[in-house]
């Protein structure tokens, strides 16, 4: 049988003055308790043994419970409390160091400490309550928050700490000064909330932490909505982050899988994985990016498949040595390149659909540059679908550019291999090399070129073989300056232009068309510049003994040397 007791700041028959006598008594008598508050401000902290129910007997918000400075509760045992208001001031304003404490439609506000504090032999659950101002500390404790409001924590909302298991599902978080929830050598799930307004991270995992996020909406954050580190794993489902600095980002080996996410209007990058971080993110959407929607750096690997990005600056971005996988996945409509990989990176495209970028694919850097595209399409670009720079090296396999102005450039140093590929409808050329640039083709196509269907310049080198050149209004190709190369089995039809222009250095080898071959030799090479020496003093050639010279002197003078004299003459 529970016992019941009845407080009073006025007191009354069988009624308490204060809280702490009527726990005092329940002690006593070693029973369950029911204490019923009736309205006012108890300046007091209250300590509860046992198991004991504390209610604002007049509902939520009628009883405020907190000394001028300390703690307002401190639990240990079985305790519930509904409808109080906690105040604490430099201190944990309510703790729960063991045993199991459930608040339900209570209010806790704290000033320079810690709301709530569960410690590692605790449970605590949080349920359609307030917390104002401090923040909510699971350290090893089990906990659970439901449809509850952390308010402006001077720190993070929530920290989950030191192997803490705690759930979060529909609740709100806002204006925290460092993370909404972070969790840390622990695990926690946040599903159905909203947090906004983060000085950081909203949703932060690290050091080995595992975090699910599902059904969350995430907004106006400093930095990113959600963050891994420090090898920690965990899972983010049918969530939207809108103006973060970055959307999600995993750094230093963390290795999340992302789901069905909406990353919108972020103004650095949606996606951002970095410093030996990994990640799976699987048919999300990337909307508006300030910069990068999908950034790849400094060793990171992430796979993307099954994605949309739209508008923004830059699709998809591979730089500083990472690596990344991309595929089934769709790039439109943005200002910059639609796929990058820079500076000793490696990216691997397969099935993708790029759509009205101004280019579709850009490398540059050394040797160690690598790009690798199957089975994709680029339309509507308005600089060269593909160029290679540097000394980097791009696969093209079962890859088709139209409606723009160049298919595939080479340039600089770098190499290009071109398998099974075709280029439609396109104002400047099929195929372009300049400087040192190599490109190796086989199998390719190109129709309906208004200006070359293959072109070469400076000292680039094209070695096409099997290539089908159709409708090119200048020529199936062109071999300009010191450039060279190879057409084996190539053919070259239409009603227009020259089947191949070149200047010598280039080898046709079973080439079959009905036009014109045109050779156009080579620029003579320029003559040898003269050289003139002007010489200042005298050219002597031969030894010279007991001589003396001057030149560009306003006087001179001699003097003689008799026998033994060691005077100058």
């Amino acid at each position: 049988m529970v016992a019941r007791y009845v407080v009073s700041p006025h007191g009354g028959r069988r009624a308490h003055r204060d809280i702490s006598s009527a726990l005092h008594a329940a002690a006593q008598r070693g029973r369950p308790a029911l204490v019923e508050i009736a309205p006012g401000r108890y300046e007091e902290t209250l300590v509860v043994r046992g198991e004991v129910r504390l209610v604002a007997a007049e509902g939520p918000g009628t009883v405020v419970v907190g000394r001028h400075r300390g703690a307002a509760l401190e639990a240990a045992g079985r305790v519930r409390v509904h409808g109080l208001t906690l105040v604490g001031r430099d201190a944990d304003a309510v703790a729960c160091p063991t045993g199991s404490l459930t608040l339900e439609h209570t209010e806790i506000r704290a000033t320079g400490g810690v709301a709530l504090h569960a410690g590692p032999h605790a449970s605590v659950t949080l349920r359609d309550s307030v917390v104002a101002h401090g923040r909510t500390l699971f350290s090893g404790a089990a906990g659970l928050v439901e449809r509850c409001r952390f308010t402006d924590a001077a720190d993070n909302a929530i920290a989950v700490v030191a192997g803490a298991r705690v759930r979060v599902g529909d609740s709100r978080i806002e204006g925290s000064r460092i993370h909404g929830l972070r969790v840390s050598d622990a695990q926690a799930e946040v599903v159905g909330c909203e947090l906004t307004g983060t000085g950081r991270a909203a949703l932060m995992a690290d050091t080995g932490a595992h975090l699910t996020v599902a059904d969350c909406v995430i907004t106006a954050v400093h930095a990113e909505g959600v963050m891994f580190i420090e090898q920690s794993r965990g899972s983010v489902d049918r969530t939207r982050v809108t103006d973060a600095r970055h959307g999600i980002a995993a750094a230093s080996g963390a290795d999340p899988v992302v789901h069905g996410c909406v990353l919108a209007d972020c103004r650095d990058t949606g996606i951002n994985v970095q410093t030996d971080a990994r990640g799976r993110f699987e048919d999300c959407e990337v909307l508006d990016s300030g910069n990068v929607a999908v950034f790849a750096t400094d060793g990171g690997a992430p796979e993307v498949r099954g994605c949309r990005v739209a508008r923004g600056n830059v699709g998809i971005a591979v730089t500083g040595g990472a690596r990344g996988r991309f595929a089934h996945s769709t790039v439109e409509d943005l200002t910059g390149s639609a796929l990058r990989v820079w500076d000793g990176s490696r990216g691997v495209f397969e099935h993708l659909r790029v759509e009205r970028c101004p280019t579709g694919l850009d490398t540059r850097g050394d040797g160690g540059t690598t790009a690798d595209l199957a089975d994709t399409t680029f339309r509507d670009f308005r600089l060269p679908a593909v160029t290679a720079a540097g000394q980097s090296r791009v696969t093209l396999r079962r890859v088709t550019a139209e409606r723009g102005t160049v298919g595939f450039g080479v340039a600089e140093d770098a190499q290009l291999f071109v398998y099974d590929c075709e280029v439609r409808a396109v104002t400047g050329g099929g195929v372009g090399g300049i400087g040192n640039g190599r490109l190796l083709a086989r199998n390719l196509t190109v129709t309906g070129s208004e200006g070359v269907g293959i072109s070469a310049k400076d000292s680039a080198y094209l070695d096409v073989e099997g290539g089908d050149f159709t409708d090119c209004a200048v020529a199936g190709a062109v071999f300009d300056e010191e450039s060279s190369g190879r057409l084996a089995e190539c053919s070259v039809s239409g009603e227009r232009g020259a089947a191949v222009v070149h200047n010598g250095r280039v080898d046709l080898v079973a080439l079959r068309s009905g036009l014109r071959v045109v050779h156009r030799a080579a620029p003579p090479a320029a003559p040898a510049p003269t050289i003139v020496n002007r010489f200042l003093g005298p050219v002597i050639h031969g030894d010279v003994h007991d001589a003396q010279f001057a030149w560009d002197n306003d006087h001179v003078s001699q003097h003689l040397r008799t026998e033994g004299d060691d005077s100058p003459r």
